[in-house]
Parts: structure tokens; C-alpha cells; sequence
């Protein structure tokens, strides 16, 4: 994420406590920047460098200087010797002054402005903090100039990022602040200072980081330190008692509670749900009112029944709330990416539209190679707090720096301010959606990405329906942020010099190539590895660069090897030999290979006793270059194999160590595999092989929970009847009803990757968070389940194959079978969807 400040390199090394050295003269900075891969107006960009080695961030750096930028904070370690043209402030602790700028940031908003100061929500709680900050945005846009938290950024860097936001511009700011363990509110209160404290509720996420619920309350409550108000759902016994005696003592905070059970500040006295939609009745000084809502499920009402309190505490009329509940939305919490027509790919953002979302957005685009085109399709933007003039500048500025290269304008604030966009060679413009599909031909768009970017009130969903590829309604969803998090958590494992090579073959273990290898490249991951050749050929006409090994290489395919600069697995005395011949006859030398060495898995390699002839073999031959020689563990995963992993890395060393004093030069060595790397980590060597950890399974507990889930498989019902019992359901007649049942029919079948072996009662898929059990056998593309327990069951809903609440794992346990089996089977012609919260 990108911030824009105002403040020169003298007052922030001042606020930070920071030493300047400085070589050149120091512009203002405009710009705060965490990320090296996001740089826009360099000359007048300040970097902060986190969290790495002292190596890492001297190339970091290194990289950073090319790209134009001058001005640096680093730690008291960093070699800025080697520098004489950029201007560095040294600080004892880099995230600690960038908490102290934002602190020196929020300080300017306590003074009074038009005679009241600028009013500060700050939320916290176990779940809905960030559907609630989204909610009030939606609800108090039309009154005021919020600014507020992006996505969920809620942590110690994401907090301060969101707080270097505020403008005087604002005349209200809404923060969310999340933690895991204690000690970390205190430094968040510090920076957000909320004048309105939202405790949403008390559930078990970061139980662990806690000695007990008690001191995880206790912990979250530090935020309302200074707080005028807090509101929260008395209901909660532990919350409430915490709250009553976090305030005892305090004097000037307000409680404001609300109880479907019990006396409250609003209590509620009745919620009558219906198919669509829920009323909700409570009274409030003594006053019945109700709000109806677009939602039945439990989350959403208790979250409306806060955002009802806030509006409430702020003075609204019940007949100003009662209009603005009906303002609610599904907060769609990510960007989607997936198939468009005509070879397209669209990115579809259309929940909500703003500056520094429309960075995000923008940022996600750049990251996407599959294709070289870059469109926007963007709406006016609505309550910034800036004129028109000054909004759509800069929103010029911001796409002639993300190099777009087509460009489509939706409303009427951008007609207006289209000359602004004429540096983009195509543009066009339309008073609203619906000008814009009266025009709109399939065929204007082909091989190019889409980045759909639109307030609410426009409807871009209409868009995008117009421009996705129409497929089965049977999806894989890819959480792009998941596979982000459990490769840093594999990576935290790791030495600083220890490189990563990430697995990405058999389609990504089903989750998609191309899409997942981009991640890995954006995350400057060392090496991929791929099956065979034609899966290296599709990642470099994707746009990956990255080194690739290729680990089953086939004689037909040295031509494609070479020409696509991928790096072959030899594990073979013949397939060493045709490689050779090939090389020689295409008069090529020192070609990159990677040489297999079997110590005990007996699939592929050369044995121990066979490295002195392949050691002169290769001595002898300027063919090749070696890269690597590796090996694989064959039980990393279990303590009672550990003395046989052992002896295998001590075999695998012996033809490392005969190898190289063959080759007379050193070469990477991995054996490491996604257990070994938690479970072994003396047996790092110069790099790691991540595979299935990367996308969110681990073979111990330990490990599996730092992972987060990446993959859910969803369907939906395409018919519900009832069947009488006594009658059979599905092919062969394989269930009879013992009672009267209702039967839904789901749109997924072998065909997709469902296993046979899940039907009559063996596999259960999860309908309205329960388990519904498959009944008959599984068919070609439909499965049947028995849903007699959900009575409102209707076509069109969407039912979890696999996913949160249910983990691959189980689905492989029914099968008596491995997760891998069951993640790499799922059907090429099951919709992919990848997205970034």
C-alpha cells in the first residue's frame, strides 16, 4: 500500500527520533511506501524496510535506487557506507517509527476543527469488524467525508497505514484494530485514540495468543483507554463483565449495550426473520422503532444491530436509520479474478470505489502478466472530500503511473473531466451502465485484463456478467492472501540465504498455473517447479520469468526446454546421455540442470555408488551447468521414520560432497520438502522444495495451525423435491428412503473430481453450516444429498464441496486416501475463481 503524506525529511526523522544522514538534497516527501515492488513518483517516495536480513535489504534497496528512489528508513545495522548519493534516516526500531509518525499524524485531528474535533470510530472484537467499518461507511457516505481502514487493515503495519490517510478534508474516520496476542492494543489505542469504541463480539479467533478469554477482553478493551463511549452486545457474559469492570474506575466513558435477553441500552425485544429479509424490533428511551435489513443470518443481524446503536448514539431519527439499514449490503471483502470472454481475464472490484482502494486494485492488475493489455472500467467516485477538478486528477495521475492502456469512464463527474485522460490512447466514456450495454459488443473486447472498479450505486455486477465467461456453477475458489500467508510462514522457518523453490506442479495441486505463479514471482519466490515441459511452456507465455525446474523431462521435449529457458530434472545415466547428444547437436553450452539423487525413495535419481562416474561424466562435458542436486524425503511427515530421514540427508551429503570435488564448483543442495522444512530444519542446506504447505495443508498440528485455508470447492442445488420413503435415490438403486426426505441436487459429479466413493451416505457436503450426507451414488455431474434438516432448502443455493467448516482433509479421510489425491483431481472444466481480500 501506497500512502500520501506532506512532510519533508527533516520533520519525519524529528517525529521518528531518527539520525538523517543525507548526500543529496532531500525533496518533500508525498509518498510512504513499504512495498519495493510498488513504487510510483520515486523522486519524492520515502521507504520504510521492515522486517528482512541485512543482505535482503541491501538489495532491496539496491533495486529501489534504480528505480529513481532516494530516500530511505532503515535500522541501526544497515550498511548506508555503501551509499553516497541517498539521503537515510537511522531509527533504533523501523516499524516502531513508523507507528511514531502516524501517532504525530493522528495527534493534528484532536484539535478542534469548525469548532468540534474530528470524531474517531474504533473497532474491535473476534469477528465482523470489518463488515461493520464497511456498513457505516455505506450508511453515514451521503453525510460525511470518511476516511477509514482499507480491506482489513487492522494490524501494527496496517494500522498505522490507515491512519497516515486522514486529511482535514475528513469529518469522520472509522479504524478496526485486531490482535493476536497481548501487549498489542496499547501500541494500536496510541495510534488510533477512538472517541467511539465498537466491541463487536467475543468468539475464539486468536484464542491462542491468551493465557484466558478473560485476558484476551481485557487486552482488546485497552483501545477504549480514552474512549467517550462503548458500545457492545451485553449478551456476551464475559465481554460484559470485562467491560464493567475495564470502566469502574474510569470516569467519562459512556457504556452502550444492547440485549436480546436482558435490559440494554437497546434492547431488543423481537427478530422475525422471513425468506429474504429481517425485522428487527427494539426499544430505545423508552421508544419501540424497527429496522428491516436484507439479511437472515445470525452474523449479519447482530452486526446491523450495532451499526443500528452507533447511528443511535450519534443522534440519528429512527426515520433517518430506518432508510439508511436499507442501504446494506453483502460486503463482497475481496477482488475476484477469473476467465472473461474472448481470452480476457477480469478482475472484478466492484463493491465499492475510493482512492486508495483504487490503488489496491490498480496494484493487483500490474501483478497480472497473462495477458499485456490493461483495461479499467471505472465510475465516478462519490464523497472524497476534494473537488471534482482535484479528484480526477489525481486519479489521472495514479493511472498514468499503473501504465494503463485503455481506459472506460462510467458517469457523469468523469465525462465531465475526460480531457484529464487523454493521455491514454483509448478512452471512452458513458453516463451510466446502462448507456454503456446498449453499446457494449463482445467482440471490443478480447485478450486483454479488465479491472471492473464501481461504486455500489452504479451496479458494475451488470458489467461483469456481460464480459465473464459463462461456465459450470461448480467453482474453485483460490484465496490468493491464504497462499501469501502460509508461504511467509514457511519462509519465517527459514535462514536469511536459505532460497525456496515452490511447487506448482499438477496445475498447482489444482488450484490453477499461471495465476498462483504469478503470486509466487510478485513474492519474489527463488524457483518454481513443474512436472513436465508443456507446464513450464504455459508459465513463460503467462509472463513468468522465474527460474523453472522441470523434474520429469521427455526427449521430445528438449526443444521446448530450450527454447522457454527451462532447467531439467536429470535422474538417469540414459536421459543424461540424450540431453547431451541434444546440447551438442544444438551447439549449446553450460545449459542449467538439476541433478536427482534417489537416497531412499527409489522412484527416481542416481544412487550413492553411481556419483563417481557421473561426477567425470559431467566433468568431461561443457554441456551442462549444474544448478542444484537434490533429493526427497520419503517420510519427513513421521517421528518413527526420523533416524531413516537422517540417513538419508547423510547420503544425499556423501553425493553432494563427491560431486562437487568432481566439478571443482559449488551448487545449490535441497532435500527439504514441505514437512522437512517444519519438522527438520537442520536439513535446510541452500534451499527448501514448498509444495503442499503452500496451499494450506501440513502433515503435523503444530504446523497446520499457522496455515490458513486457500481452497473451497462450491456448487449449487439445481433442484429440491421430496420423495416418499420406501423409494430409491440415484443410479442402481443404491439408497432406499427409511422416511420421507427431502432431496436436493447438487451440480457436481465424478466428472468434476467428486469421488464416486462419497456416495450412499459415505461423503457429506456442508449446506447452511450443517453437514448434509450424499445419498445414492454419485453421478457423471449431479450428486444427490439429503437436506431434510434444512426445510427452507431452494435451487440456486450454494453448497461447500470442501472449504471452511470443512477441510479437505475429511473428504480424503472418507476416502482413505491424501488430500493431494483429492485436490489434484478436481475436473479442468470446474470454474476457477482466484481473489485478494
Amino acid at each position: 500500500m501506497i500512502v500520501n503524506i506532506n512532510y519533508t525529511i527533516q520533520e519525519i526523522a524529528s517525529i521518528t527520533l531518527g539520525k538523517k544522514i543525507s548526500n543529496a538534497i532531500p525533496p518533500i516527501i508525498s509518498q510512504l511506501l513499504l512495498d519495493s515492488r510498488k513504487v510510483e513518483q520515486a523522486d519524492q517516495t520515502l521507504f520504510f524496510l521492515l522486517h528482512t536480513s541485512v543482505d535482503k535489504g541491501v538489495d532491496i534497496i539496491n533495486d529501489l535506487i534504480q528505480k529513481g528512489v532516494g530516500c530511505f528508513v532503515v535500522g541501526p545495522h544497515f550498511p548506508i557506507e555503501k551509499y553516497d548519493s541517498s539521503t537515510f534516516i537511522i531509527v533504533d526500531n523501523v516499524l516502531e517509527a513508523l507507528q511514531q509518525l502516524a501517532i504525530f499524524h493522528r495527534k493534528k485531528f484532536t484539535t478542534l476543527k469548525n469548532g468540534k474535533a474530528l470524531p474517531v470510530i474504533g473497532i474491535t472484537g473476534s469477528n465482523g469488524k470489518t463488515i461493520i467499518k464497511e456498513w457505516l461507511n455505506a450508511m453515514l457516505d451521503a453525510d460525511q467525508n470518511i476516511v477509514r481502514s482499507q480491506k482489513s487493515y487492522n494490524s501494527q503495519i496496517g494500522v498505522p497505514l490507515s491512519i497516515l490517510q486522514m486529511q482535514s478534508s475528513d469529518t469522520l474516520a472509522i479504524f478496526e484494530a485486531g490482535i493476536s496476542t497481548t501487549g498489542e492494543m496499547q501500541k494500536l489505542e496510541r495510534l488510533i485514540m477512538p472517541d467511539i469504541g465498537i466491541f463487536t463480539n467475543l468468539g475464539t479467533a486468536h484464542d491462542e495468543g491468551f493465557t484466558n478469554t478473560k485476558e484476551k477482553v481485557n487486552e482488546k478493551l485497552e483501545l477504549f483507554l480514552h474512549s467517550e463511549v462503548i458500545i457492545f452486545p451485553s449478551d456476551y457474559q464475559k465481554l460484559s463483565t470485562g467491560i464493567h469492570a475495564f470502566t469502574k474506575n474510569k470516569k467519562g466513558i459512556t457504556l452502550f449495550s444492547w440485549s436480546k435477553q436482558k435490559p440494554a441500552t437497546l434492547q431488543i425485544i423481537s427478530i422475525k426473520k422471513f425468506e429474504t429479509q429481517c425485522r428487527i424490533t427494539g426499544i430505545y428511551r423508552s421508544k419501540t422503532n424497527n429496522i428491516d435489513i436484507a439479511f437472515t443470518d445470525d452474523a449479519s443481524i447482530e452486526n446491523a444491530i450495532t451499526c443500528w446503536c452507533v447511528l443511535l448514539y450519534m443522534n440519528y431519527s429512527a426515520l433517518d436509520i430506518a432508510k439508511k439499514m436499507h442501504l446494506l449490503f453483502p460486503i463482497q471483502m475481496r477482488l475476484e479474478l477469473e476467465k472473461g470472454i474472448n481470452n480476457c481475464t477480469i478482475i472484478n472490484d466492484s463493491y465499492s470505489a475510493d482512492l486508495v482502494s483504487l490503488n489496491i486494485a490498480l496494484d493487483f492488475l500490474q501483478q497480472q502478466q497473462q495477458q499485456s493489455n490493461h483495461t479499467l472500467i471505472l465510475s465516478d467516485i462519490l464523497q472524497t472530500g476534494k473537488t471534482e477538478n482535484e479528484l480526477y486528477a489525481a486519479i489521472a495521475k495514479l493511472l498514468h503511473h499503473k501504465k494503463i492502456n485503455r481506459f472506460i469512464g462510467i458517469g457523469e463527474g468523469l465525462i465531465k473531466h475526460r480531457e484529464q485522460f487523454n493521455f491514454i490512447a483509448d478512452t471512452s466514456f458513458f453516463e451510466s451502465v446502462k448507456t454503456f450495454k446498449k453499446t457494449f459488443k463482445a467482440a471490443d473486447f478480447s485478450n486483454e485484463i479488465i479491472l471492473l472498479k464501481g461504486a455500489r450505486s452504479f451496479r458494475f455486477e451488470q458489467i461483469n456478467q456481460l464480459l465473464k465467461q459463462k461456465a459450470h456453477q461448480t467453482i474453485l475458489s483460490i484465496n490468493l492472501n491464504a497462499i501469501v500467508h502460509n508461504l511467509k510462514e514457511f519462509k519465517k522457518m527459514l535462514l536469511p540465504d536459505t532460497k525456496l523453490m515452490a511447487m506448482v506442479k499438477a496445475f498447482s495441486y489444482g488450484s490453477g498455473s499461471f495465476e498462483v505463479a504469478q503470486l509466487l514471482q510478485y513474492q519474489k519466490t527463488d524457483y518454481l517447479a513443474v512436472a513436465y515441459a508443456d507446464e513450464g511452456v504455459e508459465l513463460r507465455k503467462a509472463g513468468i520469468v522465474l527460474p523453472i525446474m522441470v523434474m520429469n523431462p521427455e526427449e521430445n521435449t528438449f526443444n521446448a526446454l530450450v527454447e522457454h529457458h527451462l532447467e531439467p530434472e536429470i535422474f538417469s545415466f540414459g536421459l543424461l546421455q540424450l540431453f547431451d547428444k541434444f546440447l551438442l547437436s544444438s551447439a549449446i553450452i553450460n545449459y542449467p540442470v538439476h541433478i536427482k539423487c534417489d537416497t531412499g525413495m527409489h522412484r527416481l535419481g542416481f544412487r550413492l555408488h553411481d556419483m563417481k562416474k557421473l561426477g567425470s561424466i559431467l566433468k568431461h562435458t561443457n554441456h551442462f551447468k549444474i544448478k542444484s542436486v537434490f533429493s526427497h524425503l520419503a517420510a519427513s511427515e513421521s517421528p518413527v521414520q526420523d533416524a531413516f530421514t537422517l540417513q538419508q540427508a547423510a547420503e544425499f551429503k556423501s553425493c553432494c560432497d563427491i560431486l562437487e570435488a568432481r566439478l571443482g564448483y559449488s551448487f545449490l543442495k535441497h532435500i527439504s520438502n514441505t514437512s522437512g522444512i517444519s519438522r527438520h530444519p537442520a536439513l535446510q542446506l541452500e534451499m527448501v522444495r514448498l509444495g503442499i504447505g503452500l496451499y494450506g495443508i501440513a502433515n503435523n498440528k503444530a504446523m497446520q495451525k499457522k496455515l490458513r485455508h486457500v481452497s473451497t470447492l462450491s456448487s449449487t442445488i439445481a433442484q429440491v423435491k421430496k420423495v416418499s420413503a420406501g423409494e430409491s435415490v440415484g443410479y442402481g438403486r443404491g439408497s432406499f428412503l427409511k422416511k420421507d426426505t427431502i432431496v436436493a441436487t447438487v451440480r457436481i459429479g465424478y466428472a468434476d473430481g467428486y469421488d464416486r466413493g462419497l456416495g450412499n451416505g459415505v461423503g457429506k457436503m456442508l449446506y447452511h453450516g450443517k453437514l448434509m450426507p450424499v445419498i445414492g451414488n454419485v453421478c457423471m455431474d449431479m450428486t444427490m444429498l439429503d437436506v431434510s434438516a434444512i426445510p427452507h432448502a431452494k435451487e440456486g443455493d450454494e453448497v461447500i464441496v470442501f472449504g471452511e467448516g470443512l477441510p479437505v482433509e475429511q473428504i480424503a479421510q472418507w476416502l482413505h486416501t491424501i488430500p493431494y489425491e483429492i485436490m489434484t483431481g478436481i475436473s479442468s472444466r470446474v470454474k476457477r475463481v482466484y481473489f485478494q481480500e
